[in-house]
C-alpha cells in the first residue's frame, strides 16, 4: 500500500515542491501528537492565508487518540512534496528507548504502536531527521544534535542550533511554544517573542531560528492550535493560533483510555 492510499481524498492535493524554485508560501507545523481536529484546523487555516507548501516537524504522533487520522492526512501531502521529518514520538513509537519519557507519555507511546498498521509504520521510518530546501532547515528539536532531542528554551541554546543548521532560516519545534531567536550584529543570538498575525520581516542580513509551537498540544494556557506561516516573497515569518474543537479531543483521549491528564491538558492548554 502506497501513503496515498493511507487517505485518497489528500492525495490530489496541489502543492509544489520546496526544492522547485518557486517562490511560495510554507505553512510550517509542529508535534501534532494525534490530534486530527487541530491537524485540519490548521491547515484550513493554512489555506485560507494563501498556503502553498507544508512542512511538518515532528511529533506527527503521541499524547493524542487519532494517530491514523493524521497519518492519513499528512502522508499523501509529504507524497505530493510536503516536507515531514523525524520526531521523538515517532522513535520511540517505532521500537525506540523511551524510559527517559514521562509514565503518561510512555504509556501512549505503547498505546500507539499497538494502533498502527505496516504502512503507517513504513511511513514514519521512512522520515528523515532533518531536511534543507533553499534557505531553510528543518529539524524537530536542535540542529546542533537532532537525535538526542534537545530542547530550545534559551538564547545559547538557540544560537547552537543556529550554528549547527548553517542556514539563515531554522524551523524547530519540540518545546510547545511559540519563539523567535535571531543573531545581532555581534553575532549573539536574541529572542523575540511574535505577536499573533502579525508578519515579522526576516533580514537576509540576520540568521533565524522559528520555534513552531505545537498544533496539538499546546501548553502555553492558550487551548488554540499554533502554527507559523513563511512567506518567501515578502521575507516574512507570521505567527498564528488557530482555536478548534478541543473538547472533542479531549473527548477522544478519555474514550480510548488513555491518561486523563493529556485530556485536561488539551482543555486548559497547559
Amino acid at each position: 500500500m502506497g501513503i496515498a492510499a493511507l487517505n485518497p481524498s489528500y492525495a490530489g492535493l496541489n502543492l509544489r515542491i520546496l526544492n522547485s524554485g518557486a517562490v511560495m508560501k510554507i505553512a510550517v507545523l509542529s508535534d501534532i501528537h494525534s490530534n486530527i481536529e487541530a491537524l485540519l484546523a490548521c491547515l484550513a487555516h493554512a489555506r485560507r492565508h494563501g498556503a502553498e507548501q507544508y512542512v511538518f516537524l515532528g511529533d506527527l504522533l503521541g499524547y493524542g487518540a487519532d494517530p491514523l487520522a493524521c497519518i492519513g492526512v499528512i502522508a499523501p501531502m509529504v507524497g505530493d512534496g510536503a516536507v515531514a521529518v523525524l520526531g521523538n514520538h515517532e522513535e520511540a513509537i517505532l521500537g525506540g528507548l523511551c524510559e527517559s519519557m514521562e509514565p503518561f507519555a510512555r504509556e501512549v507511546v505503547y498505546w500507539t504502536r499497538k494502533q498502527l498498521r505496516q504502512p503507517e509504520r513504513d511511513f514514519i521510518r521512512a522520515l528523515p531527521m532533518t531536511a534543507s530546501r533553499g534557505n531553510a532547515f528543518y529539524v524537530h528539536a536542535s540542529a546542533a544534535s537532532p537525535g538526542r532531542w534537545i530542547y530550545i528554551d534559551n538564547a545559547v541554546a538557540a544560537a547552537k542550533c543556529m550554528d549547527a543548521s548553517g542556514a539563515p532560516l531554522t524551523f524547530a519545534g519540540h518545546v510547545h511554544h511559540q519563539c523567535l531567536y535571531y543573531t545581532s550584529g555581534h553575532g549573539a543570538a536574541q529572542v523575540f517573542n511574535p505577536v499573533i498575525g502579525a508578519a515579522i520581516p526576516v533580514s537576509p542580513h540576520r540568521r533565524w531560528l522559528a520555534i513552531a509551537g505545537s498544533v496539538g498540544q499546546p501548553r502555553d494556557g492558550n487551548t488554540a492550535a499554533a502554527y507559523l506561516l513563511h512567506d518567501q516573497q515578502r521575507e516574512s515569518l507570521t505567527f498564528f493560533r488557530v482555536p478548534y474543537d478541543y473538547l472533542s479531543a479531549a473527548r477522544k483521549v478519555r474514550a480510548a483510555g488513555l491518561p486523563e491528564r493529556l485530556a485536561r491538558r488539551l482543555e486548559t492548554g497547559n
